[in-house]
């Protein structure tokens, strides 16, 4: 794919997979949104473009909630070229935690609102945390491991081509017991590219049947592994639980943590992400011009998924 060089810009497409991945790799604070994988699975809920100011200044643009915004992940523009982008967009999107220690001085004094978008902040875990489960604190979630265990004997299997058909079985009975669409046209294509995109994950089985499966990815130049989905048949009670462990123990010990990605506002969610008692997140801000600050969107419907693989409320105890 040639990227076009801006104010052109062009849908993101697969074909681009080759120049944005090993950039984006290389990129050291781990917004779980920067993956080749993350922008690719969401380009039609979003309806991603890629432009570029230089060979490796990438631009994607997007829209949310019926406003218009852009992310510059790999880089960061003059001044100059970043004040034309604003007066194009309505604001920009994930500015990374390096990119505001270096520029929100600089911003602010151009007049530029700089603010802390929570709602988008990933969670960070220790890998050994959710491996172990020690301690006081993750009490509850070890009795609902335990529990599971004593019920089920449940296996784990590398995802493998051969093992798609069985995740997407466990996609679809998912759904079926949602009895909404949310993330699922992103998971199913993620695992059916799974291996084109970089990803890795297991399957997991009981009595050989599939009853769950989770797919992720290495960033922060591989000392962190991203959770973009995780499914499964929640009528075994415990079952979400036994992944997030058993996925953690099957890790390589250099993956330090493990970034289970935003709640995008949601309460339940949020409350749900604490139990597991993060060590940090992976702060992302919003750049806004201050007549725009404070307007109210147009009353568009929401993304119907919950972010990039998101886990639900009720998959976490």
């Amino acid at each position: 794919m040639v990227i076009p060089t801006y104010p052109e810009f062009a849908p993101l497409t697969l074909d681009a997979r080759d120049i944005l991945y090993p950039a984006l790799n290389l990129l050291p604070d781990g917004i779980s949104e920067f993956t080749f994988s993350g922008l690719y699975l969401f380009r039609n809920t979003y309806g991603y473009e890629i432009s570029q100011l230089t060979d490796e200044k990438f631009i994607i643009s997007g829209r949310y909630k019926g406003r218009t915004f852009f992310y510059i992940p790999c880089c960061f523009p003059s001044m100059e070229q970043f004040d034309e982008l604003m007066l194009h967009f309505d604001y920009m999107r994930h500015l990374s935690e390096c990119q505001a220690s270096k520029k929100r001085i600089e911003l602010e004094r151009r007049g530029y609102l700089v603010r802390e978008d929570r709602d988008n902040f990933d969670y960070l875990y220790n890998r050994e945390d959710l491996a172990t489960l020690n301690g006081r604190i993750y009490h509850k979630k070890r009795n609902l491991v335990n529990g599971f265990v004593s019920n089920y004997a449940c296996e784990q299997r590398p995802l493998t081509k051969d093992r798609t058909a069985d995740a997407l079985l466990v996609l679809e009975e998912w759904r079926a017991a949602k009895g909404a669409e949310g993330d699922y046209a992103a998971a199913r294509e993620a695992l059916e590219c799974f291996d084109i995109l970089g990803l890795r994950g297991a399957v997991y089985y009981i009595d050989n049947r599939p009853v769950g499966w989770c797919l992720g990815e290495p960033l922060a130049k591989g000392k962190m592994f991203a959770i973009h989905f995780e499914k499964a048949i929640d009528s075994y009670k415990g079952i979400y639980q036994f992944i997030n462990q058993a996925f953690a123990q099957s890790l390589p010990k250099h993956y330090l943590q493990i970034n289970r990605e935003q709640d995008l506002g949601d309460l339940g969610l949020r409350q749900a992400k604490m139990t597991y008692r993060p060590v940090g997140f992976v702060k992302k801000y919003t750049v806004e011009r201050p007549e725009l600050a404070n307007v109210v969107p147009a009353p568009v419907e929401p993304p119907a998924e919950c972010g990039p693989g998101t886990v639900h409320a009720c998959d976490e105890d």
